[in-house]
């Protein structure tokens, strides 16, 4: 591989965007991996959009400019659609199918579109959809939404997957390790799935 590998994580907040980037980081360093990072909270309270930008090998700086990310990782369609313009022509959409409905704040009074709505206007691009929500519970949490993620993408990702979920193992609570890597299991699955489809 030549330049470098660019991952932008979005969802809203409190889906753990940042733990997903900090376990991308962390492989990284297993791998002995050049990586930059970084993260825009913005609101970033439960339903406020996050972003964090994962530059694997790169010469640069952390942010992702626009029309440049090889992989975009969106933990809700809405925000899926939000971020769109940030993918490289050629570049993978991994998406969870769950839409998570701001608060009027958020919102303005305006209508949610529907999740069929949201994919025919991210047409032509490579889309993984992911059931995040029901993967996780099938691991043992509703929480471990943002790992079956990550496992879902993957495949995707120059990064071997033990190093991934060494990464995983390293980062989650120790309570929690049993039910994340089983997580991150059942979303490669559904990201080989999406890759032989």
């Amino acid at each position: 591989m030549t330049g470098s590998f660019d991952i932008l994580i979005v969802g809203v907040g409190g889906q753990g965007t940042i733990l997903a980037s900090n376990v991308l980081g962390e492989a990284c360093l297993i791998e002995g991996r050049h990586v930059a990072g970084a993260e825009t909270h913005g609101m970033a309270q439960r339903g406020g959009s996050v972003e964090s930008h994962i530059r694997i090998d790169a010469a640069g700086g952390p942010l992702i400019s626009p029309g440049t990310a090889d992989l975009l990782i969106a933990f809700d369609l809405l925000e899926a659609l939000r971020y769109r313009h940030f993918l490289a022509p050629g570049g993978v959409m991994v998406a969870a199918e769950q839409i998570i409905v701001p608060t009027p704040v958020f919102q303005q009074k305006l209508a949610i579109p529907t999740p069929e709505a949201i994919i025919e206007r991210l047409g032509g691009i490579e889309l993984c959809r992911v059931d995040a929500a029901a993967l996780a519970v099938e691991a043992g949490s509703i929480l471990a939404q943002n790992i079956v993620m990550l496992g879902a993408a993957s495949g995707f990702m120059p990064l071997a997957a033990g190093s991934l979920i060494k990464a995983v193992m390293r980062c989650v609570p120790p309570k929690t390790v049993a039910i994340n890597v089983a997580a991150f299991e059942k979303g490669m699955d559904a990201g080989e799935a999406c890759r032989t489809a």
